[in-house]
């Protein structure tokens, strides 16, 4: 088997969203050990948006079907889509998928730009009628910068939970196998989160 580890190291010198907190990491010397304390968000580096996130009777991140997050998947190329990924992106491309991960033109980019690939309404509803519970996407959210949270409450309303932040520069289109798992934050909104991929080896 060839595992592939998707998410961005977790670090203070990390990209984050405008307005979120900068990870903070201390470390102690305990006599015999060593231990360490952190401060960040609940969305930061390559993360899991829990309906909560933007629907106050959503379900909360502990509660999340694992069974969304853990399974087939597909890495769909579209870099080529630029900075609005439509339906017609899509169309054509995703039957049978039920987790749904994007590989954009902001694969492997550490910096932040207003204008990362995004989904558009059309394409955020054309994923609810074709059915998948997990859409995940490299860029550092699945709504444009300039949004009114519209993608996400399409999204998070209609049962498919959200990924943001991955990295797949390194990824190539195809089916693999997913886990992609959140610290079981009772109440909470989101999670970081670590996903890997894997499939045979060729």
């Amino acid at each position: 088997m060839r595992f592939i580890d998707v998410t961005r190291p977790l670090s203070s010198t990390m990209l984050v969203y405008p307005g979120d907190l900068r990870p903070t990491f201390s470390q102690q010397e305990q006599g015999q050990y060593l231990i360490s304390d952190f401060h960040m968000s609940t969305h930061t580096g390559t993360h899991i948006d829990a309906p909560s996130h933007y629907l106050r009777s959503g379900t909360t991140i502990d509660t999340i079907p694992l069974a969304y997050l853990i399974g087939k998947c597909r890495v769909l190329d579209v870099c080529s889509a630029g900075s609005a990924i439509t339906a017609d992106h899509l169309r054509g491309r995703v039957g049978g998928v039920e987790r749904l991960l994007l590989k954009t033109s902001f694969s492997g980019s550490d910096r932040f730009t207003e204008y990362y690939p995004c989904l558009t309404a059309d394409a955020a509803q054309f994923i609810i009628k074709t059915g998948i519970h997990c859409i995940g996407i490299d860029s550092p959210s699945i709504e444009s910068y300039h949004c009114d949270g519209a993608v996400h409450r399409e999204l998070l309303g209609n049962d498919c939970i959200v990924i943001e932040l991955l990295d797949l520069s390194f990824v190539r289109e195809g089916e693999y196998d997913m886990v992609a798992l959140p610290l079981r934050l009772k109440g909470l909104d989101g999670s970081p989160a670590r996903v890997v991929l894997w499939n045979q080896e060729e």
